[in-house]
């Protein structure tokens, strides 16, 4: 197994030669191990190792077992503990196992009995984080879906993503907020060879900047006002992964140099130490800056900038994609509600003259809203958000409505009218605007064949017979 793959095993014991023996088993099943003399010791270090198993020793000088047992599963509540002991009871057995200890193990004990414990943490540590892993890669698989389309510039984006799954050099994704950057990344990610592996995001726009060289190389205790502990960085927490820099274009300076340094030497350094930490991760960053402007105003740097932006990806806003808003917003409805709801042809004509300035995002909050505004199976332009029921209704966007006491034939005449400005409005895509008016494609081949409404050559609508 590679050095990423492999179970690291944290021994606690007072007694040095029942830590190395069972640092010896440990070794033996191909496990990364590390020591501790005492339950205190071993918190300080907790985070820079991250455990995945524990054998910890029952009774110790000022901290016990149990109390170092609750104390780590309140910081790692994942890592498998057992607890060893030479004064073994029925009561602190039962009381090891409620705070959540998966074995207690009296002293002595033989190798055998030791190998065979690891073994069976080792496993459910292994099934836990196939789990994760494979319920990551179905959530993700399924909110790809929103930024999917038929539109051609996502479907370039698409294809991208299907050639980056399998690689290794670092893409630059750029797009305003909304669109799906971070979905893409990890769809990348996800759908790669390296997809059992770490994926980190963090969110660089986020971070206090005095705190963003921590946060990514970690520290060592001691290495500044408040680091009572040492800690890994984002950088070892993706270690044989997949590292996702949102907003890099907020990065101070002086971090980005460090980050390039990253970058060519494959290795960090944690604030306050003086060793180098081998690191293998691939870096995915994402924008919704232009960085090409910022490189050329001196904004960023423009050797890093060449270092990112190896692969550019770029996502289009929500407005140059309209198309594909009818499958968005179905996308959106199959997930939020069981029952079949539709969307009126004016909330619709809505949907799609709003320019959408938060994309995506703000498409699935606007479903949101609608489908808890309804009272209904339909979507009307009175469940919409204000700004988009302005949209509706402001003079450029008046859209006929039918009156209810209309005769028949009144009726016949709007439904023209209103079937000929929606091709018109669609630019004669008559997929677009058999969803726009939510009918069925056969319905509205019907209804145009009844009402003698063709496609001019110039992709207007417009009616070649008589109104009579």
């Amino acid at each position: 197994m590679s050095n990423e793959e492999r179970v690291r095993l944290l021994v606690v014991d007072d007694q040095q030669s029942i830590r190395r023996l069972c640092m010896t088993i440990g070794a033996a099943l191909g496990f990364e191990c590390h020591e501790a003399e005492s339950a205190e010791t071993a918190l300080l270090h907790c985070d820079a190792v991250a455990p995945d198993l524990v054998l910890v020793d029952q009774r110790m000088a000022q901290m016990s077992g149990l109390e170092f047992l609750a104390e780590l599963k309140k910081r790692l509540p994942r890592t498998e503990v057992a607890i060893m002991t030479g004064y073994g009871s029925i009561e602190s057995a039962v009381q090891a196992m409620k705070l959540g200890a998966y074995d207690y193990i009296t002293k002595p004990f033989r190798v055998e009995e030791i190998k065979i414990t690891l073994k069976r943490m080792a496993d459910k540590v292994r099934l836990v984080h196939e789990n994760e892993y494979l319920k990551a890669r179905v959530e993700t698989t399924s909110a790809l879906s929103s930024v999917m389309g038929s539109h051609p510039k996502i479907q370039d984006v698409l294809r991208m993503v299907a050639r980056l799954k399998d690689t290794h050099t670092p893409v630059l994704i750029t797009g305003e907020s909304g669109t799906g950057k971070e979905l893409v990344a990890r769809a990348i990610h996800f759908s790669g060879e390296n997809a059992a592996r770490p994926f980190v995001a963090v969110d660089c726009g986020a971070l206090v900047p005095t705190l963003i060289e921590s946060e990514l190389f970690g520290y060592e205790k001691g290495a500044f006002t408040g680091a009572s502990k040492t800690r890994r960085g984002l950088f070892q927490e993706a270690d044989g992964g997949t590292l996702f820099l949102d907003e890099i274009g907020e990065l101070p300076p002086d971090l980005q140099a460090k980050l390039l340094r990253v970058l060519e030497e494959r290795e960090i350094r944690p604030l306050g130490s003086n060793k180098s930490v081998k690191v293998n991760v691939r870096i995915i960053a994402a924008t919704n800056r232009d960085l090409e402007a910022a490189r050329r105003d001196g904004t960023f740097r423009k050797d890093l900038f060449f270092r990112l932006n190896v692969i550019p990806v770029h996502l289009p806003p929500l407005r140059e994609r309209k198309s594909d808003m009818p499958l968005l917003l179905q996308w959106f409805l199959d997930r939020l509600v069981e029952e079949d709801v539709r969307v009126s042809p004016e909330a619709m004509q809505a949907l799609m003259r709003y320019e959408w300035p938060g994309n995506v995002r703000e498409l699935k909050n606007c479903v949101e809203h609608a489908v808890t505004m309804r009272t209904g199976r339909t979507i009307e332009v009175r469940d919409l958000a204000p700004a988009l029921r302005g949209a509706f209704s402001g003079p450029e966007a008046e859209i006929a409505t039918l009156p209810a006491t209309a005769a028949s034939g009144d009726l016949e005449e709007l439904e023209r009218a209103t079937i000929q400005r929606v091709m018109e409005q669609m630019g004669g895509d008559k997929v677009l605007a058999q969803q726009t008016l939510g009918i069925s494609r056969a319905t509205l081949y019907r209804k145009l064949k009844r009402y003698n409404i063709a496609v001019k050559g110039n992709g207007q609508a417009a009616a070649v017979a008589s109104r009579g």
